[in-house]
């Protein structure tokens, strides 16, 4: 896990046990919300009320609703790491492995659209003060596509460069899909055709 990634998700180093266990909890409540009724639903006084912290604890860790959706939905694709790599992606090729994780991260996201609607909907509402928030989930995205390709290899030189275009066509293409633009089917030819044409072996 990069810096950037643990720093959303776990906050400072120098963060109490205490206080990480508090973070996860208001998360969790965060994610529970919006897959009940998406964006609208998650309300920043009913998190807190789900979490058991004061309001104003809830807006010193995360300052508005936007940080908190974006850093939920690094903490999705980070749980989603968590179980590749209890697993390696299977796949002789690099082409496969990619599209192996891309493949389970879309459908994972399209079995909740309400959750996935509200974390896109953040990612798209971000400005400036979420950019540390923002750089987490695509750097997590960015990781698991480097870690197909790379099979315990080292990278190649160009693999983070092709990382960061296939995810974000991945993050376009959900967009698409929650916009009504296109099918669900769609989404993941879409993604595939991506990876066809940038991954070599």
């Amino acid at each position: 896990m990069t810096s950037t990634v643990q720093a959303a998700l776990n906050g400072p180093d120098n963060e109490t046990a205490a206080q990480r266990a508090r973070r996860e909890r208001i998360l969790a409540a965060t994610l529970a919300l919006a897959a009940r009724g998406g964006y609208d639903a998650v309300q920043m006084r009913e998190v807190a009320e789900r979490s058991e912290v004061a309001l104003g604890t809830l807006y010193r860790y995360f300052p508005s609703k936007v940080h908190l959706l974006v850093s939920a939905m690094a903490a999705e694709i980070d749980r989603l790491a968590m179980r590749l790599q209890k697993k390696p992606a299977p796949g002789e090729t690099r082409q496969e492995r990619v599209s192996y994780v891309m493949e389970r991260s879309t459908r994972s996201l399209q079995r909740d659209p309400l959750l996935t609607e509200a974390m896109v909907r953040a990612m798209m509402a971000a400005d400036a003060t979420v950019a540390a928030e923002v750089t987490a989930v695509r750097e997590a995205m960015r990781d698991l596509v480097v870690e197909a390709m790379r099979n315990g290899d080292a990278p190649s030189e160009n693999d983070v460069e092709i990382a960061n275009i296939i995810q974000d066509v991945w993050f376009a293409r959900q967009i698409a899909w929650l916009g009504g633009r296109i099918g669900a089917s769609d989404v993941w030819r879409e993604i595939h055709l991506a990876i066809t044409l940038l991954v070599k072996d």
